[in-house]
This record gives C-alpha cells, sequence and structure tokens, in this order.
C-alpha cells in the first residue's frame, strides 16, 4: 500500500525550496490582513463564536492541510480529548471523496472545515474557469456533507493571486496563510516536528500542519500540552479572528 500523503510529499519537498523565494517573486506585495487588524475593524462588536475573546487572550489556531485521511480519526480522537478546536483545510480528490464520514464528525465536534481545493492544483497557474472549478467542487461536497457552505480556503503552496482574489470573492470565500510550519512533509519524527511548532509559535499564531503525513498526528499532543502550557488558548480561524469576520476576497496571515 502506498503511504499515505507521498504524492504530496515529493511535491511538498520541492516547494520548500521554491518557497524560499516567495517574498521575492511577489509575495512582498500581497496584500494580507493580520488577524488583530480584524479584530480592530470590529471593535465593540460582540465575540461570535464561543466564549474566547482573541482580544484579551493568548490565541493560536491549529490548522491542518490535505485530509482527510487514514491518520485523521486518530487525530479527532487527539483533539476530543485535549478539548481542542481545529480548522481543517481539506481535499476533494481522493480524501473528502474517499472518507466522508470524517468530514461529517469533523463539524459535528466543532471543527471548523474548509477547503484546500480539489486536487492540490497551484492556482496561479491555471485559467480562471479552472480555479473557479478547484474551488467550487470540494465547497459542494463539504456543504452536502456538513449543511454549511465553507467560506475559508487555503490556496496550495499559498500561491495566490489578484485573479485568485477576485474568484474567491465571486465565491464568497476567504484565503488563509499561516505563520508557523513544521514542514511535516520532510520528516516522520513526532519529536521534530514538535520542536519546529514550538520554536515558531506566537500569539495569534496559525500553525499549519498535514494530517496526511505519519508523524503529524503523533506530535499533536506534544504540541497541545506544551503550548497550553506557555498560557496559549487554541481557537479556530474564525475564532481568531472574532468579534471581526473573514471577508470574501481578502487574504489572511498573522
Amino acid at each position: 500500500m502506498k503511504r499515505p500523503g507521498t504524492r504530496f510529499r515529493a511535491a511538498a519537498v520541492c516547494a520548500a525550496v521554491v518557497s524560499l523565494a516567495l517574498p521575492l517573486a511577489g509575495c512582498s506585495s500581497l496584500e494580507t490582513t493580520a488577524p488583530s487588524a480584524a479584530r480592530a475593524h470590529a471593535a465593540g462588536a460582540a465575540a461570535r463564536l464561543g466564549t474566547v475573546d482573541c482580544r484579551k487572550t493568548k490565541c493560536i489556531a491549529l490548522t491542518f492541510d490535505a485530509g482527510p485521511s487514514e491518520n485523521s480519526a486518530r487525530l479527532l480522537d487527539i483533539l476530543k480529548e485535549k478539548k481542542v478546536p481545529a480548522t481543517f483545510f481539506l481535499l476533494g480528490k481522493r480524501h473528502i471523496e474517499k472518507y466522508p464520514e470524517l468530514v461529517k464528525r469533523m463539524a459535528d465536534e466543532d471543527h471548523e472545515v474548509a477547503s484546500h481545493t480539489w486536487d492540490h492544483k497551484i492556482l496561479t497557474r491555471l485559467k480562471p474557469a479552472e480555479i473557479r472549478a478547484e474551488l467550487e467542487r470540494p465547497n459542494k461536497d463539504i456543504e452536502r456533507l456538513t449543511g454549511r457552505q465553507p467560506t475559508l480556503m487555503r490556496p496550495p503552496q499559498g500561491r495566490t493571486n489578484a485573479t485568485v482574489h477576485k474568484i474567491c470573492r465571486e465565491l464568497g470565500i476567504s484565503e488563509v496563510l499561516w505563520s508557523v510550519t513544521a514542514k511535516d512533509y520532510t520528516t516522520d519524527d513526532p519529536k521534530l516536528i514538535q520542536k519546529r511548532v514550538l520554536a515558531q509559535s506566537s500569539r495569534d499564531g496559525i500553525i499549519l500542519l498535514h494530517d496526511i503525513y505519519p508523524g503529524t498526528v503523533p506530535a499533536v499532543p506534544g504540541i497541545i500540552d506544551a503550548l497550553k502550557e506557555r498560557g496559549y488558548v487554541f481557537v479556530t480561524v474564525p475564532q481568531l479572528l472574532a468579534p471581526g469576520k473573514a471577508e470574501p476576497g481578502a487574504v489572511y496571515r498573522p
């Protein structure tokens, strides 16, 4: 049996090298909104999701890309045991269509269910009609399974541009990037994954992990416990922005 995420691991290792040049290849001009700015824009509004107010609390968001996978059930067990909400950016092809019951469970257990496109194609290389298809198809499946239309999307490799923003705005979708990456596609060592996350974590951080890789889920309990000891409260991405609300076409990054 092929190891979970093998195809994405190879692509991600290449992306890790390419991403070093991203700030010089257009991302320096990418206009993004920080969670604190989203909250400030809604000053005086009532917090929307739960009782956590990240204006006063040291919040951090745990996010997982490219699932569901055969590892996701164990991850959900851990999150339930630790009482930690997460945001899942799901892939359609070979994932949502293979594990529909896990998509339902994510929603039922109050996690935020979002999109990572249908087939992990780099959106900036596609024609507008192709971008639209990559975004619409997983959202339709997620809505069918959960009863809720996703409003968040993470572009593969974090690559986005004005065309992607425009289509997202038309579809009512916001883009979410990250501030912490364990590069878990490069290692199966849970201790190394935990070390990388803890070294980069800060208030309002958005942690990027992938539950398709075998070393990631075993690292999660240690990450949660260590960050809780440091005073962090785990929230979903919408909770991190509250009382602000993610605006379609906007890009959010700490």
